[in-house]
């Protein structure tokens, strides 16, 4: 199949006002979108976004797109991804289509799709839609274009699916949580989520402005809630990003829980309804594996993103999987990664076992990682380099049974990343700038 032009893992994402991500091509988008989900069948097709101020914008130019293809429009602002998944879902939708840069600073955004299953769109169907934008937009005729509704009862659905994801008799009273919202998409409703299950919480990055998304808060910024949660003595912290799909947490004594450790603690409560494995990346602390192994539970890892996640998963008939960045999917409760569900089913480990988040995440050990990038003028292939090959060699003999040397070129950049995990930090931090230079002489030298 011929490479895409503008999907990439995760949607079209970019900066805004830079080609692709502007009025006009997304008007195209929703048009070329509607084209084709028209032919697949009949169904309205819901919108929402984040809370980026570029949201506004092109919610209306994916309104006009899809209208001038004769497909029917349902508007339900500002809604988590996952929420977005489950209310295709929920409401038989046709498709949904997130306008959101998940993580990224204000200055992005993106469009991303979901199908009618809340899954994320085939490649098939997204070439599809790009071969719809190489043509000449036509507008259907007056008597056929799209008709658009808002979905007013959206977030409380949401909050409802959530809160159904555990026990019904159980309750998180005994429970003092500081929530980090990001400024992002679940600042209304995740609060109320854990609220109205009976925690204590108190609530930070909940002040959406338009531009401080992701802005020194939430799952890629993780030191204010681990302040709050140490000024508050609160037995846990829990740091969602700005499209709410992501999780980090912070224990009582304040220290960072990353999503591999939240990963370990999920499966560990949950051993006989996943299928005998756990997917996680080529990311995944090492330390992880090794936890899963003695539970006896298989590990596969993928490319790193949760689409490529969600290929092994699906491929091998597995139902947990999910990234260090805190990206966990568990598809026997979600079709998607879900950071409030996430952190609903730690919470859920949390009582039944009457331990502490600390206590928890030191059933796995974390080896020491250390991430150097090399960076490049232009991409290469390191396959081309067999230099390369036998000095990563080398430094994994050095490193021996109890350590993992991984290379890996950036998707994006012109760069490429040396990751080592060992038992011992010194050695790890020795070996991986050790590895980096030389894999930087050996490119240059070449060049």
């Amino acid at each position: 199949m011929t490479k895409k032009k503008y999907f990439g893992t995760d949607g079209i994402r970019g900066e805004v006002g830079v080609h692709p991500i502007t009025p006009d091509f997304v008007m195209r988008l929703g048009w070329a979108a509607g084209r084709v989900l028209a032919k697949e069948g009949k169904g309205p097709v819901i919108i929402g976004k984040d809370t980026r101020i570029s949201g506004y914008m092109f919610e209306s130019a994916l309104e006009a797109g899809l209208s001038a293809a004769g497909v029917d429009i349902r508007l339900i602002g500002p809604m988590p991804t996952p929420g977005i998944a489950f209310l295709t879902q929920n409401t038989r939708a046709q498709a949904g289509i997130v306008i959101s840069a998940s993580h990224n600073p204000f200055q992005d955004n993106g469009i991303k799709f979901f199908c009618t299953d809340g899954k994320k769109l085939p490649d098939d169907v997204e070439h599809a839609i790009e071969a719809e934008l190489d043509k000449s937009m036509q507008v259907t005729s007056p008597a056929e274009l799209g008709k658009a509704k808002r979905i007013e009862d959206a977030p409380r659905r949401y909050i409802e699916y959530c809160e159904s994801r555990v026990d019904s008799n159980l309750k998180f009273n005994s429970l003092r949580i500081v929530v980090d919202c990001a400024h992002g998409a679940t600042y209304q409703i995740a609060p109320q989520v854990f609220e109205e299950l009976g925690a204590n919480v108190h609530c930070i990055g909940v002040e959406p402005d338009g531009i401080n998304i992701n802005k020194g808060y939430g799952a890629t910024a993780p030191d204010n809630l681990a302040q709050a949660v140490s000024d508050l003595q609160a037995d846990i912290g829990i740091a969602l990003d700005g499209d709410g799909d992501r999780l980090i947490m912070v224990d009582n004594k304040g220290e960072i829980v990353d999503g591999d450790e939240a990963l370990f603690i999920i499966a560990s409560t949950r051993l006989d309804s996943l299928n005998g494995a756990v997917v996680g990346t080529q990311m995944s602390n090492l330390g992880l594996q090794r936890a899963l192994e003695d539970l006896n539970l298989g590990f596969l890892r993928s490319a790193v993103g949760d689409r490529y996640v969600m290929e092994l998963l699906e491929k091998h008939d597995l139902k947990l999987g999910g990234e260090s960045s805190g990206h966990i999917i568990n598809l026997n409760l979600a079709s998607t990664g879900d950071g409030t569900i996430s952190a609903l089913q730690v919470l859920e480990a949390i009582v039944n076992s009457e331990r502490s988040l600390y206590e928890l995440k030191n059933g796995m050990f974390k080896y020491p990682q250390k991430l150097v990038n090399v960076k490049l003028k232009k991409r290469v292939n390191l396959a081309d380099y067999p230099a390369i090959e036998s000095a990563v060699s080398e430094t994994e003999k050095e490193l021996g049974t109890t350590g993992r040397v991984l290379l890996r070129p950036s998707g994006t950049e012109p760069l490429v990343r040396v990751m080592i995990e060992g038992e011992d930090l010194v050695q790890v931090d020795s070996l991986a700038h050790g590895l980096a230079s030389r894999v930087e002489e050996l490119l240059q030298s070449s060049a």
